[in-house]
């Protein structure tokens, strides 16, 4: 299976791509989209194409996208959404199912402390996927969400997780 994690930001969305061969994961692709300065509808539509274009070119079977957290600053927070809407709309666009998992959900499948920094999900994200070197951080972010999925989303025999959230690393309803 080929999972597709997409760190939304507006300005830099980070993308990870995996491979998911029975247990083993191996590295596909990683990197980051950047948007131009400028309007917000422009780097809306700058982060629609670069994940359309990420889409074709490595053809995931599913999407995994960090869910937004509130912010100190109300309008940073509305703004992230917009940039993960875009993000959601790409990959619906091309018919993909969308799974999604907060950060802390996340940094606890990767490295099982759900408050580890940037630079221990950087550091397991190269371990578990055997890199040669730390990935960029909004890359690495992205691969811990599709790492996260792969493990988690799957690693339940494929249980139906919808209604469901993670509480003490538990799925409770």
């Amino acid at each position: 299976m080929r999972i597709l994690g997409i760190d939304p930001g507006l300005r830099v969305t980070g993308f990870g791509v995996i491979d998911k061969l029975g247990q083993q994961l191996v590295y596909v692709a990683s990197g980051c989209i950047r948007t131009p300065t400028g309007e917000l509808p422009q780097r809306l539509k700058s982060i629609l194409d670069g994940l359309g274009e990420v889409i074709a070119t490595y053809g995931p079977e599913q999407v995994v996208v960090e869910k937004v957290f509130v912010n100190v600053n109300p309008q940073s927070t509305l703004l992230l959404g917009q940039a993960r809407g875009a993000a959601i709309c790409a990959s619906i666009l091309k018919d993909l199912p969308v799974a999604e998992y907060t950060a802390l959900q996340v940094k606890q499948a990767v490295v099982g402390n759900g408050h580890a920094a940037k630079e221990q999900v950087q550091d397991m994200v190269r371990r578990l996927l055997k890199l040669e070197g730390d990935p960029q951080a909004d890359a690495a972010d992205a691969l811990a969400c599709a790492i996260c999925h792969a493990h988690g989303g799957q690693g339940l025999g494929k249980l139906a997780t919808a209604g469901f959230r993670m509480k003490n690393g538990r799925l409770v309803k």
